[in-house]
């Protein structure tokens, strides 16, 4: 029995170590064929389409080391925000708002969902159309289906691109965006487009790439969709009285706002909670210390865009500022807040100043930057672990000041 039981245990770890050594080129093409044979027989796309679309398709690996790496979950709540709710991006926004005014109001008047809210989602997924990413969709989801963790849901997610090219509502050359297939003005993914992308300006085709009344009614078409009650805020700051139970904060666990008030909760902006039967929701995102917010409904339905509380709390707040709110009444609980793009590009600038080869001063802190800002740190004195925030910025002015 024990030896039967090894020689099982052998032949396991044998076929084990055949598998990983199988050349990705060999799995890619037997991956693609179950491909084939899904998209005929499940997707509706001929086989003659689907060979015509992914000729020459080969599997980039590299998209695999982006698999666990997502910022808006790694990030620190201050570091994550003061990138993406910055005075450029307000400025930016104020200025889509007017400039694509007909075309938001009409979005708004069908999907019930207010222009400032369409455009901050827009702001935050590419930058107001500046950043789309440039990874080729069907290279990266085709990967994606075949190896890695996940592969049952991108696999979804190739044949839905698949879908797409062949409708014909996007050329095969215009179809890249990020790594894990989010492509677009409001980065929808293949499968949400299929669901929710409309037509905004009547020529026939759903275009989120090369149309922005397509991307914008879409979005609106994803957020109403999604449960969005016109004329109700996604929530707002509030300030808690000394002592505050914490242990009934969440995000899911929604109250009548009557309880919060009961409680001593206020609005930071010192308007009256609305003595309504309306629930909410406390989040905290910093802990206790930290700001606090009441949040309603829509906040869930912008959650939905990109499953990440920190996420859907960068286009509530840009939201607001496009509206012309202010920032948070209650400081992150942190001596080292984090950079605005602006002085991210600033820092990049004096790290190039002393001789490291980051590349370009573009405000996006890379693999380089960050080894850059350890070697600063620790000549410094700082704790080096590639942070870019407020002390690494002051320590480098500070040092081209007094040469």
């Amino acid at each position: 029995m024990k030896i039967t039981c090894l020689a099982i245990s052998l032949a396991l770890m044998t076929s084990a170590v055949a598998a990983q050594e199988v050349d990705p080129k060999d799995r890619f093409s037997s991956c693609m064929k179950t491909q084939r044979a899904v998209a005929s027989s499940k997707r509706g796309i001929s086989t003659a389409s689907f060979d015509r679309l992914t000729s020459g398709l080969s599997p980039d690996l590299s998209v695999l080391e982006f698999l666990d790496y997502q910022p808006e979950f790694r990030s620190p709540i201050w570091d994550y925000l003061s990138g993406l709710v910055d005075e450029e991006r307000v400025a930016d926004g104020l200025e889509m708002r007017a400039k694509w005014a007909d075309t938001l109001a009409m979005a708004s008047e069908r999907y019930q969902v207010d222009p400032a809210t369409i455009v901050a989602v827009w702001g935050v997924e590419s930058n107001y159309g500046r950043n789309f990413g440039s990874r080729p969709l069907l290279t990266s989801l085709g990967t994606l289906s075949c190896f890695g963790r996940r592969q049952a849901y991108f696999s979804g997610e190739f044949l839905s691109a698949l879908k797409i090219l062949d409708s014909g509502d996007i050329e095969p050359d215009q179809l890249v965006g990020s790594w894990a297939g989010a492509f677009g003005h409001t980065q929808f993914m293949p499968s949400t487009f299929l669901r929710l992308a409309v037509d905004g300006n009547g020529d026939g085709k759903r275009d989120l790439i090369g149309n922005v009344p397509d991307a914008l009614a879409s979005t609106a078409n994803f957020l109403h969709q999604g449960g969005w009650r016109e004329g109700q805020p996604w929530g707002y700051e509030v300030l808690l009285p000394a002592g505050f139970d914490s242990s009934v904060s969440g995000r899911r666990d929604k109250r009548p706002l009557s309880y919060w008030t009961a409680r001593g909760v206020r609005r930071a902006d010192g308007q009256p909670i609305a003595a309504t039967d309306s629930a909410a929701g406390l989040l905290l995102p910093a802990g206790p210390a930290g700001p606090a917010f009441l949040v309603f409904r829509n906040f869930d339905v912008i959650y939905g865009y990109n499953a990440a509380e920190s996420y859907a709390l960068a286009i509530a707040h840009l939201s607001d500022r496009i509206r012309g709110g202010k920032g948070f009444v209650t400081p992150w609980p942190t001596d080292d807040l984090g950079l605005s793009r602006l002085e991210r590009r600033e820092l990049q600038t004096l790290l190039l100043a002393r001789g490291h080869p980051i590349g370009e001063a573009d405000g996006m802190i890379g693999a380089k930057s960050r080894e850059a800002i350890k070697v600063e740190q620790q000549r410094l004195g700082m704790t080096a672990d590639g942070r870019a925030g407020q002390k690494i910025l002051s320590g480098l002015r500070a040092g081209t000041t007094s040469k």
